[in-house]
């Protein structure tokens, strides 16, 4: 089956779920990761996943959500939250961001670092955010050994040094649409090892986009793992096997 080890389903109408899910069966998709942003999102993904068979959740607050350094309270809420369901698979959304107009540095850091000591007690991966700041971002986890516990680098558009870089320390790529358009990412993809890579959607609500049939939701992972079959010259078959693999090895 194909595999979206990434989306914010929780963040569109409820009356629009049924539909979503229906689509991402209908494409061959058979395991969906909710993403938490922040405290309330991350238990709404785990309510989602317990309603629905099909989803799976991720417990976490992203770097720019942060309004306030991240608390002992905030964490012991995720942690409460990753105990209480089978359903929770691993620390996500987190990581850093230096995007502009983004959170203290500082208070981005300490949360990053919070909630990587949190995936090591509660043995889970990371699904990792960067944006424009991969240097930074790997060095911490350099620094945190994130080899400990194992990680996913979300929606992968970096270099190849990067890529290179995340290989060395064990984490997995995970790829996304940017695939579809971008050549530098093309070109890594045709010669990362097999086991190295997942696959993910990032659906949430898009408005800002015309038509709602061109959002992105986790039916379009199969877009990205046909371009993948057709990087590395192999069938389609064979990147639904081995990035299914690759996932559940990971979790």
């Amino acid at each position: 089956m194909l595999t979206d080890c990434h989306t914010h389903l929780d963040q569109y109408a409820p009356a629009e779920l049924p539909g979503i899910l229906d689509r991402a069966r209908t494409a061959g998709v058979g395991f969906i990761i909710v993403a938490g942003v922040t405290v309330d999102s991350s238990a709404e993904a785990v309510r989602l996943a317990e309603a629905h068979d099909l989803l799976w959740a991720g417990v976490g607050i992203h770097p720019t959500e942060l309004k306030a350094p991240v608390s002992e309270s905030d964490i012991e809420a995720l942690r409460r939250l990753a105990l209480s369901s089978r359903r929770v698979v691993c620390v996500s959304e987190t990581g850093l961001d230096r995007m502009e107009g983004s959170p203290d540095w500082r208070m981005q850091s300490d949360a990053f670092r919070a909630q990587i000591a949190l995936a090591r007690e509660l043995r889970l991966p990371l699904i990792v955010h960067t944006r424009e700041c991969y240097d930074e971002t790997l060095a911490l986890l350099r620094r945190e050994h994130v080899e400990d516990m194992g990680a996913v680098q979300h929606y992968f558009q970096g270099d190849e040094r990067a890529a290179r870089a995340c290989l060395d320390m064990g984490i997995a790529l995970s790829l996304a649409k940017p695939l579809l358009r971008l050549p530098h990412l093309q070109e890594i993809v045709r010669w990362l090892p097999p086991e190295s890579f997942v696959l993910e959607t990032d659906s949430y609500p898009q408005p800002f986009k015309k038509k709602r049939e061109n959002w992105t939701e986790p039916k379009d992972v199969r877009l990205v793992a046909r371009k993948v079959a057709e990087l590395r010259g192999v069938t389609l078959d064979e990147v639904e096997r081995q990035t299914e693999a690759n996932l559940s090895r990971i979790l």
